[in-house]
């Protein structure tokens, strides 16, 4: 499966538009880790700098390389084509 994971809310605790301090939710990493593991297509999706028309693709690249995330593709400020979303708004990480 196609699974798009939303990253601010879902895999980490952000305060909104202060991303360089957003802090990691290990459990809900280890959960889309383990899709990975099982040969999903993982890839995480935010609308970070959306607003501000800040390009915040580094910095979000960074976070998730520092905190040991598996993903194949990252999609910034752009609606994506997905099978399943993990999303604090949809699909709740809590649910799978």
């Amino acid at each position: 499966m196609k699974i798009y994971v939303d990253i601010d809310g879902t895999i980490c605790d952000t305060v909104e538009g202060k991303y360089d301090t957003a802090s990691p939710i290990p459990e809900h990493i280890k959960k889309i880790n383990r899709l990975h593991d099982e040969g999903h297509h993982i890839t995480y999706y935010s609308a970070r700098g959306q607003r501000s028309q800040t390009d915040y693709t580094a910095l979000t690249l960074a976070q998730l390389k520092t905190w040991g995330c598996k993903f194949d593709n990252i999609v910034m400020n752009h609606k994506p084509d997905y099978d399943l979303m993990i999303c604090d708004k949809t699909k709740r990480i809590e649910e799978i």
